[in-house]
């Protein structure tokens, strides 16, 4: 398999990648706008956007681009990020170029009808309704507010009911304006996919766009702090963060590999303490999440409001320790496991389609999957343990309580017990 890039005029970049064997294909186009993008007025303009580009375009109504799709057996999604907004479809080989076609549509040609406007309008302030009723979604909202306040990296991607209820035509009409130019994007296919004729059906529906200057997101600051709501919930919700390394930072495999020694399976070491060996939660997971210029390794646990003290300290003590004894084994499990995550994940055209296009977003190239595990191979345990140091003693930190949270400690207790 080899990957093969391309960039048209007007700067729209093109990247595919023939898989043999397989009769389908994974075809999107991945725009750099996504919620950091936003100014303070436009929160959860990206994620609307996404909505009404299936609500009908100049061509095709709502339900022919569905019907489109799905008369060729193919699906057709989208989604925003807080760094991309993406539009996709699984196809088989043949029908590729439609799919192309359809994408290029939505993408180029939406109608931003007043009516449909209002439909999704509704639609969108269900999806939040249901967001803030579902307390392991909202607490990483929280979170990441609190991580990055009064920042755009720090809002929520589906925005403030508020500001959705007052969006109009215009509104995004002058975000697609702002963010929605060739260079701001990607066109990503995997699969049964030809480079050239990628190429040439790219330049016949994107080729005639006009450049202009992209609107560079505000760099995000760390900064750190608490945010606990009471609610009457069985569970009290317990997540804290971490500032970690961002995509083109050489510390990204080791955050990486951290968090899935501390808390990325049921071999490691928060699980095994506070779940397996005292019971103290059914659910417990580190990850170590990165954006183009920062990062965030994060922890989150469910437990009851009698419990949450022992599983905050010990999620600490167990933080603290892993600077001091994280083991060769370990590391060497973690590595394994992220190099097994990532080859099994490219078996998907979809994934494969998704990963080189952020890649192109990030570095303007795809690095080879012997160049990533190189990188991978390349973590020390003392590499480890020196991330390990830094999380447990020195890095901003944030917190986010929902539930019954009058027994849980606050952000200054936590801090207390890392410097201990």
């Amino acid at each position: 398999m080899t990957t093969q890039t391309h960039r048209l005029k007007n700067g729209f970049r093109i990247v595919t990648e023939h898989m043999p064997g397989l009769a389908s294909a994974s075809v999107g186009v991945w725009v750099g706008a996504g919620a950091r993008h936003e100014a303070a007025d436009q929160n959860g303009i990206a994620h609307f956007l996404e909505h009404m580009a299936f609500k009908g375009t100049k061509r095709r109504s709502a339900l022919q681009i569905a019907e489109a799709i799905e008369d060729v057996g193919g699906h057709i999604n989208a989604y925003t990020s807080r760094e991309v907004t993406a539009y996709y479809a699984r196809v088989l080989q043949n029908d590729v170029p439609l799919a192309m076609d359809v994408i290029a549509d939505i993408l180029l040609n939406p109608v931003l009808d007043l009516a449909e406007i209002e439909v999704e309008r509704g639609v969108i302030l269900q999806e939040i309704g249901q967001a803030l009723d579902t307390p392991d979604d909202v607490i990483f909202d929280w979170l990441q507010e609190q991580a990055y306040p009064e920042q755009p990296l720090g809002r929520t991607i589906l925005g403030p009911s508020e500001r959705v209820s007052a969006f109009g035509q215009a509104d995004l009409s002058r975000f697609i304006d702002q963010h929605y130019g060739p260079e701001q994007m990607i066109l990503s296919a995997a699969g049964a996919v030809d480079h050239d004729a990628i190429v040439r059906m790219a330049e016949d529906l994107f080729g005639h766009l006009t450049p202009r200057p992209a609107l560079i997101a505000d760099t995000a600051t760390f900064a750190g702090g608490e945010v606990r709501q009471s609610k009457s919930l069985e569970q009290v919700h317990f997540a804290i963060a971490f500032e970690s390394p961002g995509y083109r930072d050489d510390d990204i495999y080791t955050a990486q590999i951290y968090a899935s020694a501390l808390g990325g399976g049921m071999s490691s070491r928060l699980f095994q303490e506070i779940r397996e060996s005292r019971g103290l939660c059914y659910t417990i997971f580190a990850q170590a999440g990165a954006y183009n210029d920062t990062g965030m390794t994060t922890i989150y646990a469910g437990t009851s409001a009698e419990q949450i003290p022992d599983l905050a300290t010990i999620t600490v003590d167990e933080m603290k320790r892993a600077a001091s004894d994280m083991s060769e084994a370990e590391v060497a499990r973690a590595r394994v496991q992220m190099k097994a995550g990532l080859l099994m994940g490219l078996e998907s055209p979809s994934n494969r389609a998704e990963r080189m296009a952020r890649l192109i977003q990030i570095w303007d190239r795809v690095p080879s999957l012997h160049e990533t595990v190189e990188r991978i191979d390349a973590v020390t345990t003392e590499d480890v343990r020196r991330f390990a140091e830094n999380i447990a003693s020195t890095a901003p930190m944030a917190l986010a309580l929902y539930g019954p949270v009058d027994q849980a400690p606050s952000l200054a207790q936590l801090q207390e017990q890392r410097a201990a």
